[in-house]
């Protein structure tokens, strides 16, 4: 061989060996809509949720949620982010997620994409969860006297939270159209969408928005953390109660983990309480004194208002 030659051979393996150090990391996402994936790893269950807060916030809470099922069920769990709701709903489709910690239109929509899933659980603060309206002081708005009150946010700069957000924007949707306030309504002729409720929350406080919807859970949060300041933004409606978030497993977890598994899983969420530790920071963290029994029959009305505004077709 040429000296010439034997350069370029030289330099092609080269390359060759770096192609694995330069090819870009697999997604992660793509990794879990990929049934194949899902097939290899049936002994881990895999845990997600709508990311409906700050990814600190849940990447402190859902690691110790997967460690203590693994406690508590003898199994691998580990908690598996994504990026959107819309992401969320497509892992469960696939089978790449096996227990998601969903909102009530997320939850809505996995179910009916994927008959036999299971309702495990809710908060006890989801049997009649609320929006809070929320107003930036500079705005001029007051707290309203009734739900006819919202008529004052037309005209006004507005913001929802992740497009499918049951407290964040299914309900609040819902409750101006009762208002008679329309989508439309708004300054520049649409809302905006935030992306998450602590996001809602910075901007009206920030007078980017006049007003927004956010839950109050995360309203309350806010307030006790001293992220939100009552002196840049305030409530100014509270709606009625509705069923939202809850807990939904694939349909094949006994099959995969052995019969009775996915009761085995509900007793252990029903079973967490404030005495344990680690249990109590979990509950603290989800924001509920414990988690209680759900029926999938009371998320009827959530599925008739997605319907109407076009999330579920």
């Amino acid at each position: 061989m040429t000296f010439r030659l034997r350069v370029a051979a030289t330099l092609v393996g080269a390359s060759l060996a770096l192609l694995p150090l330069l090819a870009p990391p697999a997604s992660p996402l793509a990794a879990l809509l990929t049934p194949a994936a899902a097939q290899q790893s049936q002994k881990v269950l895999r845990i997600g949720a709508i990311p409906d807060q700050k990814p600190e916030k849940l990447n402190r809470l859902y690691p110790l949620v997967a460690d203590e099922l693994s406690r508590q069920l003898g199994v691998k769990v580990v908690y598996v982010p994504v990026v959107d709701y819309a992401a969320a709903v497509s892992a469960f489709r696939t089978g790449g997620l096996d227990l998601v910690w969903f909102g009530g239109l997320t939850g809505v929509q996995a179910r009916l994409q994927k008959p036999g899933a299971k309702v495990i659980a809710q908060r006890d603060i989801d049997v009649a969860f609320r929006t809070i309206f929320i107003a930036s002081t500079r705005s001029g708005l007051k707290p309203l006297n009734s739900q006819k009150g919202l008529t004052e946010l037309k005209g006004k700069r507005f913001t929802f939270g992740s497009e499918s957000s049951t407290s964040g924007r299914l309900m609040p949707q819902y409750f101006l159209g009762q208002a008679g306030v329309k989508p439309s309504d708004f300054a520049g002729g649409a809302p905006g969408f935030s992306g998450s409720h602590d996001a809602t929350i910075a901007l009206v406080q920030s007078g980017a928005y006049d007003a927004g919807a956010v839950n109050e859970q995360v309203w309350r949060a806010s307030l006790r953390d001293g992220k939100a300041n009552r002196a840049k933004v305030i409530p100014i409606w509270k709606s009625p109660g509705y069923p939202d978030y809850h807990w939904i497993a694939q349909p094949d977890l006994d099959r995969r983990f052995g019969k009775g598994f996915t009761s085995k899983v509900q007793k252990a969420i029903l079973s967490w309480r404030s005495n344990d530790p680690t249990q109590k920071q979990i509950l603290a963290l989800f924001g509920a004194q414990q988690f209680t029994g759900a029926d999938a029959a009371a998320y009827g009305k959530i599925e008739q208002v997605g319907r109407q505004i076009g999330k579920i077709r």
